[in-house]
Order: C-alpha cells, then structure tokens, then sequence
C-alpha cells in the first residue's frame, strides 16, 4: 500500500500489471441499487494536476539531450504513453533513452508539481460510500505513479499502470467496471468499447466537445460534480 511517511518504494512491475490489489473491505452500508461494479478513474488531469510536473520534465529531457520539444505539443496529447510521446522528438533507437531520462526527472518534480484536482477526493469516497471499489486505469509508468498518488494524497483500491485506448477497454472488462472517468478522448473511446458509463471531465487538453465524440454520456466540469451525478445513476438503475 502507498503511504505518504517518506518516499514511496519504487520497484519494477510488469507494464500493464496490477500494481495494487486490496482485499476485500467494506467502505460503507454495501451495494445498494444501481449498476453493480468498480468504477475506474484515469489519473493525470482527471483525478491529479500534474501538468506542471510532466512539462517540467520534458523540459529537462530537451535540455540534457538538445532535443527541440514542443510543450505546447505536449500538453495537446496529454494523457498518452510516455513512448508514444517520446516518438515525436526522438528516433526510434533514442525513445528509450530519452524515456529514462523523463522519468529519472518526474519522479524528482511530481512531489512539488502535483496536486490534487478539485472533487478528486470527495469522487473516490462516493464510490467507496455506495460499496464499490475505486479502480485507477492510467497510461502512467508505475514508477511514474506512486510519487503522483503520494503527491495527492489519493489511493485507489486497485491500481492498473502502463495501459491506455483499447488496452483500458480490456482492463475495464476485466474488472467487470460499471462506469469510467477520464479527461480524454481515448478514455470515452475506451470506456465505450467496454460497455461501462462514460463520464467525461473538462480537466485536461480536451473540450466537452472532444470528449462526446468519443463517447461521453455526460461531461462533468470538474469531479466535484461527479458524487451527485453518480448517486442519480444509481437510483435511476435500482
């Protein structure tokens, strides 16, 4: 588990493993009517701000290695695998490398540059309130990740890293999910694919419009929003 007394333990994982799995708690007065399932949340820009802490470290990727990166570009596609970003600014034998150095980066600056999105906090413990349990399903490396959550002060009930578009869908599946909020395109698309709520929210590079052309059932304008929409799609399923 993720404690916020000292720094986080950063060993390896298999990409696209289950970082954190808890065993079974009861968060509240258990399932009540609604759609029965976890409910995953995607991590940057959706439940945590770390737009400062990802440009930062870009910024130090193209001054250690003379790259000329784009931030502004940057910030269009965020939410994307770190390698994918690293393909626009470095040949294919680079990407590695420069991925290394972005990392060794992050997970210096996230502590200062990360903070908590408003609602985040309240959003989590709604789900947990209604009996289910909280899934975060992040593009993120996992070293990336808990120097993120710790930042915060969040933390899921299970914890899928490295995965992103049609690799989330497979997860949500997996995790027989019942709705999930991201902050981008992808995360609509993905969310549909699986079948589960798409909730959309206006945190990230994408506009409402962006996110309902994927998919979105609703946007939300921020995830203060989300407790009292996800209580309505409760009863109305009951």
């Amino acid at each position: 588990m993720l404690s916020q007394a000292g720094p986080a333990p950063l060993r390896d994982y298999p990409l696209g493993c289950l970082l954190i799995q808890s065993e079974e708690t009861s968060f509240g007065p258990g399932p009540g009517p609604g759609p029965a399932g976890p409910v995953g949340f995607d991590l940057d820009l959706t439940l945590i701000d770390s737009q400062a802490a990802i440009l930062a470290a870009w910024a130090e990727v193209a001054r250690e290695t003379g790259a000329c990166i784009d931030l502004d570009s940057v910030t269009r596609r965020m939410g994307i695998k770190l390698e994918d970003e690293a393909a626009f600014w470095f040949p294919a034998g680079k990407r590695n490398a420069a991925a290394d150095i972005y990392r060794r980066h992050y997970v210096r600056l996230a502590p200062e540059l990360t903070t908590r999105l408003p609602g985040a906090g309240e959003a989590l413990d709604a789900v947990r309130q209604a009996g289910e349990r909280v899934i975060i399903i992040t593009a993120k490396h996992p070293v990336s990740v808990g120097p993120s959550l710790i930042a915060a002060g969040l933390e899921p009930d299970d914890l899928y890293t490295h995965v992103y578009g049609p690799e989330k869908a497979a997860v949500l599946t997996k995790v027989g999910a019942a709705v999930y909020v991201g902050d981008a395109p992808a995360d609509m698309a993905a969310a549909a694919e699986a079948g589960v709520h798409a909730v959309g929210v206006a945190t990230g590079s994408f506009s409402a419009a962006d996110l309902r052309a994927e998919g979105a059932e609703v946007v939300l304008d921020s995830l203060r929003e989300f407790p009292p929409w996800y209580a309505a799609l409760r009863t109305a399923s009951g």
